[in-house]
């Protein structure tokens, strides 16, 4: 007897001729994510990915496996051969391990070489946990447990479920430059585009001395945790306390927030195209701050021709942090520590910029001296690896 995780996809499924693609992108992040557990190994059959590892191994590669995008369910199973005398032994040991007043057996013949038919199967089964387990019954829509036998090559049985994120495999809608402040949107923006098989890396903004190396550190983390889902995310470090500093000397306050804005989106996208990202990616929500109007949205689009993906840009506060409590992001994202877009914040900023008055305060910097001066001294940060470099 061994133990697998039975892996499902859904969304995959549909695809048509480019199905397998996507499956073995899949199988690909799988083995990515369990590469650490010596005993894994990963095989396709059909509809279905298993798993195949060490018992020891199980509980771990479980809690990492549930964050691969493109999985909708898994279950942890044991397999034994596909003989009806091996079967009703290992259903009835699985059975007596768990605790149950009701029951009912889904049994599937997916080999139509074996010789028995799924509904007899299924009678056949529930009887023998029937005999052999006292005070218990059948029930057939809302049982206690609901023990799985799939008869493939060889049989699985398992009785849980666990819901997964769903989505495709991250790689196969590109890679996008995502825009990471440290604070609670933009980590969530980041997971729901990986969701939908972006590649991600990050852009953070550090205006040391008014930001901390605490706040360069939080971002790593949340680099980190965002990567548990969708693999490595590369972190770009942009040093920006020069233009921060140049933009509050020269340019109207109230306008200082959009100007900040743009050099951002136009850094992003020189970044974005050094890498071989073909989008860029924030966590704004519409109407959420001042720089987060529709004119100020449009202020800052207006620099870069590359894609803008605002994955938030409908959604409430208390939506954004539930998906970021859920995903393990918020209690890093609340630590006090500020970021570049908190500082030199002015008392009344612009909420409905005139692109004339912008250009305007503009014309006092060299915009494209300061890009690339602010791109060439990026520093490069590999979260989770002991080398940065």
């Amino acid at each position: 007897m061994k133990h697998v995780i039975l892996v499902r996809y859904g969304e995959i499924s549909l695809k048509g001729l480019n199905r397998n693609y996507f499956i073995d992108l899949l199988v690909k992040n799988i083995r990515n994510t369990l590469k650490r557990f010596e005993s894994v190994k990963v095989q396709k059959i059909q509809g279905r990915i298993i798993v195949d590892l060490s018992e020891e191994d199980l509980e771990g590669a479980l809690e990492a496996v549930t964050k691969v995008f493109g999985i909708v369910s898994v279950s942890p199973a044991i397999v034994v051969e596909s003989d009806i005398d091996v079967i009703e032994k290992a259903t009835l040991e699985q059975a007596k391990a768990t605790d149950f007043k009701t029951f009912r057996i889904t049994a599937k013949r997916g080999d139509k070489r074996f010789p028995i038919q799924s509904p007899e199967l299924g009678r056949r089964l529930g009887a023998v946990v029937l005999r052999n387990i006292p005070d218990i019954k059948v029930d057939m829509h809302t049982p206690d447990m609901n023990l799985w036998v799939e008869v493939r090559e060889e049989t699985y049985i398992y009785h849980k479920f666990i819901q997964c994120n769903g989505g495709l495999p991250v790689g196969c809608s590109g890679k996008t430059a995502l825009l990471l402040s440290g604070g609670i949107d933009s980590p969530v923006a980041g997971y729901m585009m990986a969701k939908r098989g972006v590649e991600l890396i990050g852009v953070y903004f550090h205006s040391f001395p008014f930001t901390s190396d605490r706040a360069k550190d939080k971002v790593i983390d949340l680099a980190k945790i965002v990567s548990g889902y969708c693999g490595k995310v590369t972190l770009y470090v942009v040093p920006f306390t020069e233009i921060q500093t140049k933009i509050v000397e020269v340019c109207p306050e109230r306008q200082t927030t959009i100007i900040i804005r743009r050099y951002m989106m136009r850094i992003a996208q020189e970044i974005a195209r050094r890498n071989g990202a073909m989008s860029l990616t924030t966590g704004e929500s519409l109407g959420q701050v001042a720089s987060q109007t529709q004119e100020g949205l449009g202020a800052t689009n207006a620099v870069v021709d590359l894609p803008v993906f605002r994955p938030l840009i409908g959604m409430d506060k208390q939506e954004i942090v539930a998906i970021a409590e859920r995903i393990g992001t918020f209690e890093t994202s609340i630590l006090p520590y500020e970021d570049c877009c908190t500082v030199f914040t002015p008392k009344h900023p612009n909420t409905k910029p005139k692109m004339p008055k912008i250009l305007e305060a503009e014309s006092h910097l060299d915009v494209d001296a300061l890009v690339e001066e602010a791109v060439s001294g990026t520093e490069v940060i590999y979260p989770g690896k002991k080398k940065n470099q």
